[in-house]
């Protein structure tokens, strides 16, 4: 069995975490396909096989790998949904970051997550992706988004106004700094934080959220999936920014945007002990307010 491991950094309170996890690797005949970038960094701080295979971009996975572990928080998973791509490889998230709502397998579980890669004790979950298509190249061969895609102005401009159509008809005009289009998984991140609902990750939707509207009346709201949303802007600045989970490029104004659903899925792996409901409420923290 192969797994190919993806992470950016390492810090030196991750080393023994790091060590524990790829001699578990090798107690449990995984052979570990490393990112060339991050092999670079631990392979003089850390035992590996002699052999050690590594991996610069996701053509160089096959389908001899099954497994792709992010070591890292949900930032660093995002990123491995950029190499996995449509691939039938599934995605173990170990949580090395602070909040790990996709990266949700913690450090103490290591040895656990490697053995269920053999035994399969694990579960998969499928989630959605939005899928970008623009006017202008933006994003190159990734133009999908596990999160969320958003349009912002650029950096202190004045607010944009962006026309909103769902399937071409018109739904509205958003007077603010900007607005998300969020997917189930994304609708636990910057949407929430832009006072978005939770969407639990199998209902098929996506939520409109504005980011500091000019009318208080303005409110999010969930459409299904099946929609196709598509955005025309003004803005006083040439320039808007348009971010794909975290990547981000600087677009014309002018630029036309429509949002769909991808057609493929990526898997997430989770230990049969974790659920959606469980992850609210530890990350959360509901439940541990002792007045009530």
């Amino acid at each position: 069995m192969k797994a190919a491991v993806y992470s950016r950094i390492m810090v030196e309170e991750q080393r023994e975490d790091l060590q524990t996890f790829f001699d578990e690797l090798g107690h449990q005949k995984i052979a570990p396909v490393i990112f060339k970038d991050f092999f670079e960094v631990i392979k003089h701080v850390i035992h590996l096989p002699a052999d050690t295979a590594t991996f610069a971009s996701a053509e160089d996975l096959n389908e001899e790998v099954e497994f792709i572990v992010s070591l890292g928080g949900d930032g660093t998973l995002l990123d491995t949904t950029t190499l996995v791509r449509n691939k039938d490889i599934a995605i173990m998230g170990i949580n090395f970051g602070r909040m790990g709502f996709l990266a949700s397998i913690g450090r103490d579980e290591l040895r656990v997550a490697v053995k269920a890669m053999v035994q399969r004790t694990y579960i998969v979950d499928k989630r959605s992706l939005l899928h970008l298509d623009s006017s202008l190249p933006t994003f190159g061969h990734i133009p999908y988004a596990l999160n969320d895609f958003c349009i912002h102005k650029r950096d202190v401009a004045s607010m944009i106004k962006i026309h909103t159509y769902l399937n071409g008809e018109f739904l509205n005009t958003y007077w603010a700094d900007g607005l998300i289009v969020a997917t189930p998984t994304g609708s636990t991140g910057y949407s929430l934080s832009c006072n978005g609902p939770i969407v639990f990750p199998d209902s098929s939707s996506f939520i409109i959220t504005p980011v500091a509207p000019h009318n208080l009346n303005v409110r999010p709201i969930v459409v299904p999936d099946s929609t196709i949303i598509s955005f025309e802007i003004e803005s006083r600045a040439d320039q808007i920014i348009c971010a794909l989970d975290s990547r981000r490029q600087l677009v014309s104004k002018d630029v036309q945007l429509a949002v769909r659903r991808e057609e493929f899925d990526v898997q997430l792996v989770r230990l049969s002990e974790n659920n959606f409901l469980q992850t609210l409420r530890n990350k959360l923290t509901w439940g541990l307010d002792k007045r009530n």
